[in-house]
């Protein structure tokens, strides 16, 4: 099952990103002291006391201003529409605000868990927050985000109110999930998908409910496709609806294993495609590009050697990720992508022996020495692969501060030219072997 969502919603400027970051552990959202900074909503996977939940930063809900503010508050408004949990943050310096009760309202409408938090109370004193009761969600929670202060407690109640965990899926399946911005033929893919002669669909309906789960099998596998298509609804602005799935997307994702990321080949690589298709690659899970509505295409030769080189410059960062141009409209080359999802799923899985990996490891440096960084040579003992999906290969050395990003590059090209591990992310870690402080 998905991890629940806990959305932080309030108006403008009550220190929304700084509670974000603090529960988050780092600095993810921009915090300025100037209202409506935060125009994206930002996410994150937070645990405490042993729950996993996705946390949500969201622009301030202020219906009164400007277009951008309303386009700002309608995010935030979707937002609270997927949360689980709803921390409702108010200004504990400036008081209670006429739009921290029209916010009131609209959390009140949702039905969902509301935790209200007194943000900014430096010191504690008898009888602080006393006028917020008057937003009906009875004693706050009083924090200091900016100087971590009473955030225990907070997420303690957080953590409290969220759903109980679920089963998880079947356990031997191999989950897919499709995603892509609106109107690139994630339904369509999935329906050719599934319209394949050699697939099997199962009469046993989906039981998640963010998103349309198709259990079915393949050639003798189970798999279950998880469908983002279906999230459509009535926003005040496209953007609006842009970030909505968003959100949806990395829900499905983070229950995946595979996800097939889909692009229209008529309007090709826009920004928003690029941070859908960064998700998986975040996530850590496997990934098959997939651009669509090929048929549409003339000069399909020239067009498709350019759709690759803007692949491969623009998101360098998913070179390994294989890609098949497609149309689900046509049926053409849909029967190749179940056997890419296989041949990425093996890799994702792909486990490497500790003598094969560390012999590549001393060939990779005796034929490329590490640079030295402020006088200091890095020395590299020794690989173990540490966990599968995705492959983690923890490197021990002697400072880890002296690997310098293009070196971890090499390294990583080099694994995957050697061991494959085409379209899943490879994770390299360096830690600091303890017996080696004499050669820091």
């Amino acid at each position: 099952m998905s991890k629940p969502v806990v959305a932080i919603v309030g108006r403008p400027n009550v220190g929304k990103s700084t509670l974000f970051n603090r529960i988050a552990g780092r600095r993810l959202a921009i915090v300025d002291k100037v209202a409506g900074v935060t125009r994206d909503r930002l996410y994150t996977e937070a645990e405490w006391e042993n729950r996993r939940f996705l946390l949500v930063d969201t622009g301030g809900l202020d219906f009164k201003k400007d277009f951008l503010q309303q386009e700002i508050s309608q995010q935030a408004v979707l937002a609270v529409n997927e949360a689980d949990v709803i921390l409702f943050v108010v200004d504990g310096r400036a008081g209670l605000h006429p739009l921290d009760l029209d916010v009131a309202g609209i959390l009140r409408r949702t039905g969902k868990p509301v935790i209200l938090v007194v943000n900014k109370v430096d010191i504690y004193q008898p009888g602080l927050g006393a006028e917020f009761f008057a937003l009906g969600f009875g004693e706050p929670v009083l924090v200091s985000a900016e100087h971590a202060l009473n955030l225990g407690e907070l997420l303690d109640k957080t953590v409290a109110s969220l759903p109980a965990a679920g089963e998880e899926e079947d356990p031997g399946a191999v989950k897919v999930a499709i995603i892509g911005r609106p109107n690139v033929g994630k339904s369509s893919v999935l329906n050719a998908v599934l319209g394949e002669e050699r697939v099997i669909v199962s009469p046993v309906p989906g039981t998640t409910r963010d998103a349309v789960d198709t259990p079915f099998q393949f050639q003798g596998e189970n798999y279950i496709l998880i469908d983002t298509a279906g999230i459509r609804r009535k926003a005040r602005s496209g953007d609006a609806l842009e970030y909505y799935s968003i959100l949806r997307a990395l829900r499905a994702v983070e229950r995946s294993d595979v996800t097939l990321v889909v692009f229209d080949a008529g309007d090709f690589l826009t920004e928003q495609d690029k941070k859908v298709a960064g998700i998986p690659h975040e996530m850590g899970r496997a990934t098959v590009l997939l651009i669509n509505k090929w048929d549409l295409v003339e000069n399909k030769f020239q067009t498709a050697r350019e759709y690759e080189e803007r692949l491969y410059t623009e998101m360098a960062f998913l070179r390994y990720a294989p890609f098949l141009f497609i149309s689900a409209r046509t049926g053409q080359r849909v029967g190749k992508i179940l056997p890419e999802v296989r041949r990425v799923v093996k890799e994702y899985n792909r486990r490497v022996p500790t003598g094969r990996l560390n012999q590549v490891l001393r060939e990779a440096v005796d034929n490329y020495h590490p640079p030295s960084r402020k006088g200091k040579q890095l020395k590299i003992y020794y690989a173990t692969q540490v966990k599968t999906a995705p492959p983690t290969i923890h490197l021990w050395v002697n400072n880890p501060e002296l690997v310098h990003f293009s070196y971890r590059r090499f390294l990583e090209n080099t694994f995957r030219e050697r061991f494959g591990f085409t379209g899943t992310p490879l994770r390299i870690t360096f830690r600091r072997r303890e017996a080696a402080k004499e050669d820091q």
